[in-house]
């Protein structure tokens, strides 16, 4: 068998592949229509039909007289409102956009989420760049800046010397409002700003913008078009963009309209349809099929998809003595398979079964089937116009198109052994990588989906070996492939339900899996609403543990959303009623909650108990016992036993490589040393944001940001706390986490009483115990905020009242009396005491 040269796009297919006159000249009429308000260009095509390559053409042909920037939605940061908006603004400003708001109102922003920095050269945004934050901080000569639109605004009066300039900047009425925005509020600003600064250069210069890959920002649209709210920062940017175009490609017409009927009249389709007719007979040509009346047959049978013609030229080059010329694109496929050895094409339909595959694969498929899977075949196999290369090297998918045809050849019985031989083959793999052996080019935890998808189509995974699964891809340190595996999940629920075949049983089992899953992950995330509303049945039967978690993570919702005396009970009931492998995580939750709710005695004995009980295999939960009775001991005040028990949680965490386990570690330790050392706590606060944001945890995002103010009122720098007090409450309010929103109140109380602002002190004191109670957790905060008010003479009969209510409630180690004393000496550290 001849070793094939991969056939590639010839020069001339480029050229002609553009010329497509209807979508040129709406696009030619756009540019020359631009005027002071927006206009979108919405081209239009299935996936593979060239729209990426069609998007830079466009903008090759555009005039001089343009600026233009373009923004790829295939790149995972720039589906982002600020990455995008700086991308965005770095692209423009090298062509001579200024951008004196935006680049103030962004640096606001950056120093909302970063109010532990100091702004300067090398942290901030643009700061190189931008022509008027350069000038503000050399004017500094090294001083301190901090970032209030207030402070940037005033700074900006002496270091912008032309006149008209500095005056647009000094009266703009959104510079003027940030400092009172919330974070929200100040992002759209922001995007206003941006859209601004453009429209204002638009007397300069038109422009065009380039939005490539929309769906990836927006995969799977609602009914009726409306899209989760993933795109409505980008709804938000182009709406607002005056005196230029944007050009979006996706692959279905936007349907904008149904959030505001007036897109209909900024909006412009135009479809990509297939090759135009010369440029199918030029791809043939350059590949050899040079006679006329082939060419033609050929070019129509494809219909102009490039999948199509290529294999029609890759069936010439394996056998360029044709017979008849096919008339249809399934004939096209036919006409290829007659003309490939059939040992190739038997390896080539067991393949089709494995979503992306390797030399490994090959040879595992090989030696099962009893097939060639040496070099010379692997060489073969990929030469094809249908295998293409992946991102990871060494590794190829085959088109989607070729996969449908090949696997009609496949009865339901081969399909699923093959399934099956690809899962043993990608658990093999995992269970290597997870030694260190790590397989080239392979994300880390992506072995364990693939061995759950394979398990799935061979109909030989149970759902507690879904979940075990799961569980070692979160060991291999992501949770992005359990996401993964969720959505696998639903598409095989999707697709039973339309088979009349399919068992109704398994289908109920696979479905609790996959909410069990996503529930768990949502609760990491911090979206106490979403899990909830995953786990809307509690009072079922926990025998099995795919049964025991889902009940857990919908009483673990419930626990942050305020609902602590129903998550007891149901934590109560596995504890009880479950005898597998979810008991000793429901005794770690009995024991959390028995904690929050005062019982500090009780907890640490039954998280010594279920210590007790763990398998050798359960490190990372011996590890949350530590960290519990660590969190257990910082809230008795006991400082010097929380940093032994943190320490060696986190000992725990770091044998088996729990990277969400050791992320918390980090917010535990800024909390622990906000107490103990401030200076290191804002520190260790901003390294937790950083590990936090990786993961997308918004209750751990407020944990930290908490603990970083606390950090900052003991060092007086109360208007960095007052920021870091904000993006606490702003995170806590989205992860619907009431007590953790709550405690922050109760030291942003201390904040206020240090501004003098007594009344104010008083009623958000009360407002936090008030919550407390509610939530039924921290009954010895209630007694610490009723100390604190009686210490500064803010007493009231409503405080009294709850401190009583809560005062039986709490259990500590040791007497009352010594938590008392060291509640005093915490106090302290933020209060003086009324004469």
């Amino acid at each position: 068998m001849s070793i094939r040269p991969r056939y590639r796009r010839v020069s001339a297919l480029q050229r002609q592949f553009f010329n497509r006159e209807g979508l040129l000249s709406a696009y030619d009429e756009e540019l020359r229509g631009i005027c002071e308000r927006p206009r979108l260009l919405n081209v239009v095509g299935v996936g593979g039909i060239g729209k990426s390559r069609l998007l830079q053409e466009l903008r090759n042909r555009t005039p001089e007289g343009y600026r233009t920037a373009r923004l790829d939605l295939q790149l995972p940061t720039l589906r982002q409102q600020e990455d995008a908006l700086a991308v965005l603004r770095t692209e423009f400003g090298a062509q001579g956009v200024k951008f004196d708001r935006f680049d103030i109102a962004y640096a606001v922003l950056w120093q909302r989420v970063h109010p532990q920095l100091q702004m300067n050269r090398k942290n901030t945004p643009f700061a190189e760049e931008s022509e008027v934050l350069s000038k503000i901080l050399d004017d500094a000569m090294g001083l301190p800046v901090f970032g209030t639109a207030a402070g940037l605004v005033r700074l900006t009066g002496r270091a912008v010397a032309n006149r008209q300039r500095r005056q647009r900047i000094e009266a703009d009425a959104t510079l003027q409002e940030l400092d009172s925005l919330s974070n929200a509020d100040l992002g759209h600003a922001v995007v206003y700003l941006f859209a601004e600064d453009m429209r204002q250069s638009f007397e300069e210069k038109p422009y065009v913008l380039y939005v490539d890959a929309y769906e990836a920002l927006v995969p799977t649209p609602l009914p009726g078009g409306r899209s989760y709210a993933s795109d409505a920062w980008v709804r938000d940017l182009i709406g607002q963009l005056h005196g230029g175009l944007t050009v979006l490609a996706s692959r279905e017409a936007l349907r904008w309209s149904v959030y505001d009927k007036d897109w209909d009249a900024v909006i412009r389709k135009a479809w990509v349809g297939g090759l135009p007719m010369s440029a199918r007979l030029d791809l043939l040509a350059q590949a050899g099929i040079t006679e006329i009346p082939r060419q033609r047959t050929i070019a129509e049978a494809s219909a102009g998809v490039p999948f199509y013609l290529h294999l029609a030229v890759d069936t010439h080059l394996q056998n360029p003595a044709h017979g008849e010329d096919p008339a249809t694109s399934e004939e096209i496929v036919q006409r290829f398979l007659q003309h490939v050895a059939p040992d190739e094409i038997r390896i080539l339909e067991l393949l089709s079964a494995a979503r992306t595959f390797d030399l490994e694969v090959l040879r595992v498929l090989g030696r099962h089937f009893d097939l060639p899977a040496n070099l010379l075949t692997w060489e073969s196999l990929t030469a094809y116009s249908f295998a293409y290369p992946l991102a990871q090297d060494g590794w190829y998918r085959l088109h989607q198109l070729m996969v449908a045809a090949l696997q009609r050849h496949l009865s339901p019985a081969v399909k699923r052994h093959v399934h099956a031989v690809l899962r043993e083959h990608w658990e093999g793999l995992a269970e290597r990588m997870e030694t260190g052996a790590h397989g080239a080019g392979v994300a880390r935890s992506s072995p364990w989906r693939e061995a759950v998808y394979h398990g799935l189509q061979a109909q030989d995974i149970a759902p507690e070996q879904i979940l075990g699964h799961a569980d070692r891809a979160i060991g291999m340190s992501s949770r992005q492939a359990v996401d993964g595996m969720v959505k696998d999940l639903r598409d095989h629920l999707a697709a039973g339900a339309e088979d009349a075949a399919a068992d109704a049983s398994a289908l109920h089992a696979v479905r609790d899996a996959a909410d069990c899953l996503e529930a768990e992950s949502r609760l990491e995330l911090g979206d106490a609403a979403a899990a909830i509303a995953l786990t809307p049945v509690l009072d079922v039967p926990v025998r099995s543990v795919v049964s025991a978690r889902l009940a857990l993570a919908g009483a673990n919702a419930r626990r942050i959303a305020g609902e602590s005396s129903l998550a007891a009970r149901i934590f109560e009931q596995v504890w009880e009623g479950h005898e597998g492998g979810a008991r000793t995580s429901a005794g770690l939750c009995v024991a959390d909650i028995r904690m929050w709710q005062g019982d500090f005695e009780g907890a640490f004995a039954l998280a010594e108990e279920v210590h007790a009980i763990c398998s050798p295999q359960e490190r990372a939960l011996q590890g949350d016992l530590k960290r519990l009775m660590h969190l257990g001991h910082r809230f008795l005040m006991d400082f010097g036993r929380a940093a032994d028990l943190l320490a060696q949680a986190e000992e725990d965490y770091r044998a088996v490589d729990a990277v969400i386990g050791l992320a918390n570690i980090r917010t535990n330790r800024a909390e622990l040393w906000a107490f103990t050392d401030p200076g290191a706590a804002v520190v260790e606060a901003g390294a937790a944001l950083e590990v936090q944001r990786d993961l997308g945890a918004q209750h751990e995002i407020g944990k930290a940001y908490t603990a970083m103010g606390i950090a900052q009122i003991r060092l007086g720098q109360l208007e960095r706390a007052e920021l870091s007090f904000r993006n606490a409450n702003a995170a806590l309010d989205r992860a619907g986490y009431r007590s953790g929103r709550a405690r922050a109140d109760m030291f942003r109380a201390f904040l206020l009483l240090k501004r003098g602002e007594r009344e104010a002190t008083r009623q958000l004191l009360l407002h936090a115990a008030r919550e407390f109670e509610t939530c039924q957790v921290y009954p010895s905060l209630i007694l610490a905020i009723h100390r604190a008010a009686e210490l500064v003479g803010l007493d009231d009969p409503a405080l009294t009242a709850l401190a009583d209510r809560a005062r039986p409630a709490v259990r500590p180690l040791g007497a009352a009396e010594a938590l008392e004393r060291r509640t005093e000496d915490v106090l302290s550290m933020f209060i003086e005491v009324a004469p």
